[in-house]
């Protein structure tokens, strides 16, 4: 049986810069360009995420269970404060940063802000590093089904990565090439990173200074 497919709405432009086509037009001279909200559609079209993404365990994760709901107020007013403004944080690609000590709910807290994207229709990706490690490695092998390069690039143009579990990977200069090559291209392009781990940094900018450190760690490293 045949059914009558309905045309969609156009979605509005989220600047009101254009119809709803993600293209601008010029009266004047008839040429036609990317409207800002072009970038957000492809991104929100692709949406999802890549990783181990949000595992059936913190499926359910949220501020009214625990273990959230008895961490400290102050951290989860900042972890709030961060949700209720995700478009404009990844935007102008802000981060967190998320130490102690085993079981004290930093993966859970990080999995709130990867579920935050993800309603808001943008792209993340979850990794424990060392699992992340393993991806890049595998890309190397002869019948891989993605190139180190693809890999490579989804990791550093999704909205958000989120970093589970830094400092559990083994320190060589393999590694410290990785983890600088990821960070240094997404902290370049202002991309968001969320970071848990067993390294105490109150820094909010964390992440810029986790970068310096593997700089300075990778020079180590090779003895330069």
């Amino acid at each position: 049986m045949l059914r009558r497919v309905e045309p969609q709405e156009a979605v509005p432009c989220p600047y009101g810069e254009c119809d709803g086509s993600t293209w601008v037009l010029d009266e004047a001279t008839g040429d036609a360009r990317p409207c800002r909200c072009r970038e957000q559609r492809v991104r929100k079209a692709a949406g999802g995420g890549i990783g181990t993404g949000i595992g059936r365990r913190f499926l359910e994760v949220s501020f009214d269970r625990e273990p959230i709901v008895s961490l400290d107020p102050i951290v989860l007013r900042q972890v709030r404060a961060f949700i209720r403004s995700v478009e404009e944080k990844l935007d102008t690609g802000r981060g967190l940063w998320f130490d102690g000590q085993v079981g004290t709910g930093k993966t859970s807290l990080a999995i709130l802000v990867a579920k935050a994207a993800k309603e808001a229709g943008r792209s993340y990706a979850v990794y424990p590093v060392p699992r992340l490690l393993a991806e890049i490695k595998r890309t190397f092998d002869r019948d891989a089904s993605d190139t180190y390069l693809g890999f490579f690039r989804r990791l550093c143009t999704v909205d958000v990565l989120v970093l589970d579990d830094l400092g559990a990977e083994k320190q060589t200069e393999w590694v410290l090439e990785q983890l600088y090559s990821i960070i240094n291209e997404r902290w370049q392009d202002r991309r968001s990173i969320v970071v848990t781990t067993n390294i105490p940094d109150p820094d909010p900018d964390a992440p810029a200074r986790m970068l310096r450190a593997c700089v300075r760690n990778l020079r180590e490293a090779v003895g330069s």
